[in-house]
């Protein structure tokens, strides 16, 4: 029997006995009848060995979306399969694939490869949608074709703009429970913190504002406190004098070494993404429109030891008479808003690792821009660094 006919069989079998997504007065139904449905199916007796042979040959041919959702299907059978699942499949530094929603929080692959990504801008609702996918440099706004991942959402603020991630591409709000953190610039523009909604290591500072210390007089998770965890730091130059060029930042990594990017070095790495479902709470609404009241963004400071990503210096072309940057064929149309991001030395000169480009963004339409990263930051971070660039600045064109 073929490994397709195999997950045909599977899934028939699973959606026989109620692994559909059938409608039920409660979750407590809903889940009886599955834990029933999979004792009478064939698969509750197949032997261990010849199923996590069926899983390995699963996990190892869908290694692409669309068809790697047979992958996220069958962890989702039972808890046993969860496991045997979780077990096989690597994180994106070893294996370059993005599976699970955990893997937006985990550094990207390791090597020369990049992920490549490409977001979608609608003007209308000031929404941003992140996408997975190789060869999406010609989509148009209504293309949606490849896998999504995140979504941002703007909302203007007296005296800052925040940037709303949500995993979830119609509800993009604090109050989701697909909530997993924000960006906020200060009035100019030229400062950005991200924050995250969970620690992303134990040492992690907890950053006080009024939401916060709301929602922590009402504990939602009691493994995960809610709140803005900084992780990272992003600052535009100054362009007092107008003079043109492309715009020159840095971003400070608050939870990444600098010797991460060397050989053998290693970035942290999330393993578990914890839900908050603050839709519990009834007074929330009051709380979130209360949020804009906060204390003042940290100030991005070099500190000894984290990783520090600059942009790449572009090259005049005599000829176009503009800045030039080479993105492989990713970027088509000219744009401020491009750039490469490349490790900067921490001390004494430049080395080779200095010199590979950790994330590229570039514009290919109107509202389409694409998005390459790689190790040692993550899809949630490369997006939200991204989303700074949107931004209006005032005092750097």
């Amino acid at each position: 029997m073929s490994l397709k006919s195999l997950i045909q069989e599977m899934r028939g079998e699973l959606g026989r006995k109620g692994f559909g997504f059938g409608r039920s007065r409660s979750q407590r139904v809903v889940q009886d009848s599955c834990v029933d449905a999979f004792k009478q199916s064939c698969w509750a007796t197949m032997p261990p060995e010849l199923l996590r042979d069926v899983l390995m040959r699963i996990e190892a041919s869908e290694d692409t979306w669309p068809s790697r959702k047979n992958v996220v299907a069958c962890a989702g059978v039972c808890r046993n399969w969860r496991d045997l699942v979780k077990e096989m499949v690597k994180v994106p530094q070893l294996s370059s694939k993005l599976t699970f929603p955990i893997s937006l929080k985990q550094p990207g692959p390791r090597g020369s490869s990049l992920v490549q990504c490409y977001i979608i801008r609608n003007r209308t609702n000031q929404t941003y949608h992140l996408y997975l996918g190789l060869n999406q440099a010609s989509a148009s706004a209504s293309n949606d074709d490849g896998k999504f991942l995140l979504a941002a959402k703007r909302f203007r603020r007296p005296t800052c703009t925040d940037y709303i991630i949500s995993l979830n591409s119609v509800d993009v709000s604090r109050g989701s429970s697909s909530y997993l953190g924000k960006l906020r610039s200060n009035f100019l523009g030229t400062k950005f913190t991200v924050y995250d909604a969970q620690p992303t290591n134990p040492g992690a500072q907890l950053t006080r504002t009024r939401s916060t210390r709301l929602l922590s007089l009402k504990q939602v998770s009691p493994r995960v406190p809610s709140g803005n965890y900084p992780v990272s730091h992003i600052s535009y130059e100054l362009n007092v004098l107008g003079s043109r060029g492309p715009r020159r930042m840095q971003c400070v990594m608050d939870a990444i070494p600098a010797s991460a990017v060397e050989p053998g070095g290693t970035a942290p790495t999330q393993t578990e993404l914890v839900h908050s479902n603050l839709d519990m709470l009834p007074s929330f609404s009051f709380f979130r429109s209360k949020s804009v009241r906060s204390e003042s963004l940290p100030q991005p400071a070099q500190k000894e030891g984290l990783l520090v990503l600059k942009n790449k210096a572009p090259r005049w072309h005599e000829q176009l008479q503009c800045w030039c940057l080479n993105f492989n064929g990713r970027v088509t149309v000219a744009s401020v808003k491009n750039f490469q991001l490349v490790a900067a030395p921490e001390n004494g000169p430049a080395g080779p690792e200095h010199e590979n480009v950790i994330l590229q963004f570039g514009k290919v339409g109107k509202d389409v821009f694409t998005m390459d990263f790689q190790y040692p930051i993550s899809a949630f971070q490369a997006f939200t660094i991204c989303l700074s660039s949107f931004d209006t600045k005032i005092a750097c064109e």
